[in-house]
C-alpha cells in the first residue's frame, strides 16, 4: 500500500503509517500535480491547505481512504468520495483539550486584561489602575454546546469554581448533572451569563446564533468567548456591542473568513482576537496525525475506521433492501429534529416488517445521524453512532418487529424529551420516501426537500382557510396540503407544503389563532 502526504502533519502519524505501508511526502504541490501522481495511491492525508476537489478524487483510481489531520473536511469533496467508494476519515477528538485549554486561558486573559497589559508595558508605560479585572471564582460561565470541547470547558471551569449553565437541547439531563452543570434556555443563559462561551458546528440552524437580538439581553459586563466557528457570531453585531459597552468584552479565535488580519474584530482593544489556535499545540498536532494513521491500517485492512465521515459499508447482500431506507431513517431524524422540543434523553427506533430481518445498524446510524447532524461535532455514521449518542448521554434502543400490518417496511423513530415524546414514521413506496406518522396522526407526505408548515390545531371550520389567508398574504404559496384528524372537531394535525419559508412574523398570525396548539416549519 502507499499513502501520499501533501500537507505537514507530526512525526507520530507519519511513523505509525511507515509501518505498514509506503509513505511518500511531497509537500506544497499544485492540484494538477496532485491529479497527475495520485493515481499510484492508495491513501491520501492532507490537512486544510490542500484541495481534494472532484478531479483529484476521480483521477485517484486506487484510492481507499482519504485522511483529514484534523476536524474540518471542508477541502474534501466527500460527496464525490462516497459515489467512488473512498473512505473519508477526520480527527474530530485530537483537538479536544488543546481548544478546552485554548478557551480557559482566552476566558483568563479577557479577565485580567492580560494582552493590553502587556502591551501597555511593553511600550513603555506602566499603568496598574487601567487593568483592574474581574475573578472568575463565583462567576456564572454560559456554555453554548456541550458536546466534546464544551464539556471539557465544564470539567476545567468547575475547578476555578465557577458556576456552570449550559445551552444544548441534545444532551440529556443526566449527562449535564454528572458535569454538575445546569441546562437552561438560550435566553436565560445570555441573560444570566458572566462569560459565554460557544462550542458548537457550524449549520444552517447555528449560523449568526448570537446576533444583535441576542446581545441585546446580556449582562453589560459580560465577556464572549469563540474558539469553535466564525460564523455562529455576528461579528458587526459584537463590535457593536462592545464599541457601546452593552458587553465587557469578547475574545475571537475564529473568524467569518479565514485567514484574515482586518475587520470590525481588530479595532476595539477590549477584543482579544489569536489566529485559530485552538488546535495549535504539539500535543494536539500528534494526536490527529495518530488517529488518522490508524484509521488508515484499519482501512486497509478491511476494518471500520473510528472516524469515517461518509457512506458506511453495507454488504452486497443487504444493499437492495436497506439501501432505500437509509435516506428514509435520515429523514426521519431530520423531521424529528425539528418538530421536537424539549431536553432530550432517550431515542427508541423501531424497524418492522421485511426490513427488521437484516443488520440494521447502518439505518441507526442514518437515523441518529439525522436527528444529530444540525448539533454533534462530528458526522455520524455507523462506527460512531453509538459512541455519539453515549458521549451525549442519550439512550438508544432498537425494536425489530418480523411483521407490518400496513406497509412492507417501516422505521418509526420516538425521540423523548423533557417535554414529551416526539414520534415519526417512514417508509418506502414506489421507490420514493413517505412520512406516514407523525405523533398519533398517520398521514403520506413526500419529502421533496421543500419547506413544510405543520400545524396541531383542533378540528373546525374555518380555520384551513384563515392560515390559508395569512400565507397568501404572505405571498407563500402552498403546492399541496394533507389534513389528518383524530376524530371530526377533535385534535387534527395540518401540513403545508410550502414554495418558500414562512417567515417567523407569519408563524406567529398563525400561533395566534383560536385553536391553535403549535405551528413550525421544518425543512426536508
Amino acid at each position: 500500500m502507499k499513502v501520499l502526504i501533501t500537507d505537514p502533519i507530526s512525526n507520530e502519524g507519519i511513523d505509525i503509517m511507515c509501518s505498514y505501508a509506503q509513505v511518500d511526502i511531497k509537500l506544497g504541490l499544485k492540484s494538477e500535480e496532485i491529479i497527475s501522481t495520485i493515481g499510484d495511491y492508495e491513501a491520501l492525508v492532507v490537512r486544510s491547505q490542500t484541495q481534494v476537489s472532484a478531479k483529484v478524487i476521480q483521477a485517484g483510481k486506487k484510492l481507499q481512504v482519504i485522511a483529514r489531520a484534523g476536524v474540518g473536511i471542508d477541502n474534501i469533496d466527500v460527496e464525490e468520495a462516497t459515489r467512488c467508494g473512498i473512505v473519508v476519515v477526520n480527527a474530530p477528538t485530537g483537538s479536544t483539550i488543546s481548544t478546552a485549554e485554548h478557551t480557559i486561558a482566552l476566558m483568563l486573559s479577557l479577565a485580567r486584561h492580560i494582552p493590553q497589559a502587556n502591551a501597555m508595558l511593553k511600550s513603555g508605560v506602566w499603568r496598574r489602575g487601567d487593568f483592574i479585572g474581574a475573578e472568575v471564582r463565583n462567576k456564572t460561565l454560559g456554555i453554548i454546546g456541550l458536546g466534546n470541547v464544551g464539556s471539557e470547558v465544564a470539567r476545567r471551569a468547575r475547578g476555578l469554581e465557577m458556576k456552570l449553565i449550559a445551552y444544548d437541547p441534545f444532551i440529556s439531563v443526566d449527562y449535564a448533572h454528572n458535569l454538575q452543570v445546569e441546562l437552561v434556555s438560550l435566553e436565560q443563559l445570555l441573560k444570566e451569563s458572566d462569560f459565554i462561551t460557544l462550542h458548537l458546528p457550524l449549520s444552517a440552524s447555528t449560523k449568526a446564533l448570537i446576533g444583535a437580538k441576542e446581545l441585546a439581553l446580556v449582562k453589560p459586563t459580560v465577556r464572549i468567548i469563540n474558539t469553535a466557528r466564525g460564523g455562529l457570531i455576528d461579528e458587526k453585531a459584537l463590535a457593536k456591542a462592545v464599541k457601546e459597552k452593552r458587553v465587557a468584552g469578547a475574545a475571537i479565535d475564529v473568524f467569518s473568513s479565514e485567514p484574515t488580519t482586518k475587520g470590525v474584530l481588530f479595532g476595539n482593544d477590549n477584543i482579544i482576537t489569536t489566529p485559530h489556535l485552538g488546535a495549535s499545540t504539539t500535543e494536539a498536532q500528534a494526536m490527529a496525525a495518530k488517529d488518522i494513521a490508524n484509521q488508515i491500517i484499519n482501512v486497509f485492512k478491511g476494518q471500520p475506521a473510528r472516524y469515517a465521515v461518509n457512506a458506511p459499508f453495507i454488504s452486497v447482500e443487504a444493499l437492495s433492501e436497506l439501501a432505500p431506507f437509509i435516506k428514509v431513517a435520515s429523514t426521519a431524524g431530520r423531521l424529528a429534529n425539528q418538530l421536537t422540543g424539549g431536553q432530550m434523553n432517550a431515542i427508541q427506533i423501531k424497524y418492522d416488517g421485511d426490513i427488521s430481518s437484516y443488520d440494521t445498524n447502518v439505518l441507526k446510524a442514518a437515523a441518529l445521524g439525522g436527528l444529530l447532524e444540525e448539533v454533534s461535532e462530528e458526522r455520524v455514521n455507523l462506527v460512531n453512532a453509538n459512541i455519539v449518542a453515549a458521549r451525549r448521554g442519550l439512550t438508544v434502543v432498537e425494536q425489530k418487529e418480523a411483521t407490518c400490518k400496513n406497509y412492507t417496511s417501516l422505521i418509526t423513530l420516538e425521540v423523548t424529551t423533557s417535554a414529551g415524546v416526539t414520534t415519526v414514521a417512514a417508509t418506502v413506496m414506489r421507490g420514493e420516501s413517505h412520512i406516514v406518522r407523525v405523533n398519533n396522526y398517520w398521514i403520506d407526505i413526500v419529502p421533496t426537500g421543500g419547506y413544510f408548515l405543520f400545524s396541531d390545531h383542533r378540528d373546525r371550520p374555518g380555520l384551513i382557510g384563515a392560515v390559508g389567508r395569512i400565507t397568501g398574504d404572505a405571498d407563500i404559496n402552498i403546492s399541496y396540503m394533507h389534513l389528518s384528524r383524530l376524530k371530526p372537531r377533535g385534535q387534527a394535525l395540518m401540513i403545508l407544503a410550502l414554495d418558500e419559508p414562512l417567515p417567523q412574523a407569519q408563524q406567529q398570525q398563525i400561533l395566534s389563532l383560536p385553536d391553535v396548539y403549535s405551528a413550525k416549519v421544518v425543512k426536508l
